[in-house]
This record gives C-alpha cells, sequence and structure tokens, in this order.
C-alpha cells in the first residue's frame, strides 16, 4: 500500500478578512480532529506586519496561521489530513456546526484513489476545507 501521509509543507499562511471571525470558526472546527490555537502573535505597526494565529499538533509546533486583513484568494483549498473516516465525518460536523457550509458531503473520491475518503465544506470565508483519510475501511 502507498503511504500517502508525508508532506513537506513546513507552515501554511491564510490571508483573512476578520481575524477574529474566522479564529472562531477555526478553532473549534480543527479541535475536532487534534488541532489547537497555538500562538497569537499581535499586529506590528512599525512593520505593518498584521496579527496572526497559528495552529497546529499541541507541543510540536504551529502550521496552519490566519493572517488578519487580507483577501481569501480564488479557489483556495485546504485539506486536512486524518485517520480514520470516522474523524471526516467528525470534522464536517464540527465544521457545519461552526458556520461553514456544505460543498460535498464525506464519500469515497475514487477520482484521487481507491482509499481516499473526504468531506468538504466551505469556511465563513468562502474557503474550501477538507478532511481526508487515505486509509482503506478496516474489515
Amino acid at each position: 500500500m502507498t503511504d500517502r501521509s508525508g508532506s513537506r509543507i513546513d507552515h501554511l499562511n491564510i490571508a483573512v478578512p476578520d481575524l477574529a471571525a474566522a479564529v472562531r470558526f477555526y478553532e473549534p472546527t480543527l479541535a475536532s480532529i487534534g488541532i489547537t490555537k497555538m500562538l497569537e502573535i499581535p499586529p506590528d505597526p512599525v512593520t505593518g506586519r498584521p496579527a496572526m494565529t497559528g495552529f497546529g499538533l499541541a507541543r510540536v509546533k504551529p502550521y496552519f496561521w490566519l493572517v488578519d486583513r487580507g483577501t481569501v484568494g480564488t479557489n483556495t483549498h485546504l485539506a486536512f489530513t486524518v485517520d480514520t473516516r470516522e474523524e471526516v465525518h467528525v470534522f464536517y460536523d464540527a465544521a457545519l456546526a461552526a458556520g461553514a457550509t456544505v460543498r460535498e458531503a464525506p464519500a469515497v473520491r475514487r477520482e484521487y484513489h481507491t482509499d481516499y475518503y473526504g468531506g468538504f465544506v466551505d469556511d465563513p470565508h468562502g474557503i474550501n476545507l477538507e478532511a481526508v483519510c487515505h486509509h482503506p475501511v478496516p474489515h
């Protein structure tokens, strides 16, 4: 079986027009799959750096950052890997409860590969989010 767990992306910044609103959405949504808010960096008026909030794995590092005063790009998509198909549903339901809208309900997506199981939502700023499990159904 192919190992699909690796990534060379160290961290990712996503610009949002309203950081506080984005954090209110992402905090409970990401917590549903074990990703927590780890760091809040205030704006720096000297350098012009906007406020940022970092999410990641506790005691490891923040790797997903929301950056204030930005514009969401066209077709922005972010997928979070989870270990089980059940976790896809947990993420999907948490996102909807936090204010996301349905894009595509959790299902097998054979166009990617045989065991690709993902669920898609749009966050309140229009970012296409997904939770994906690459493992087959346990027997």
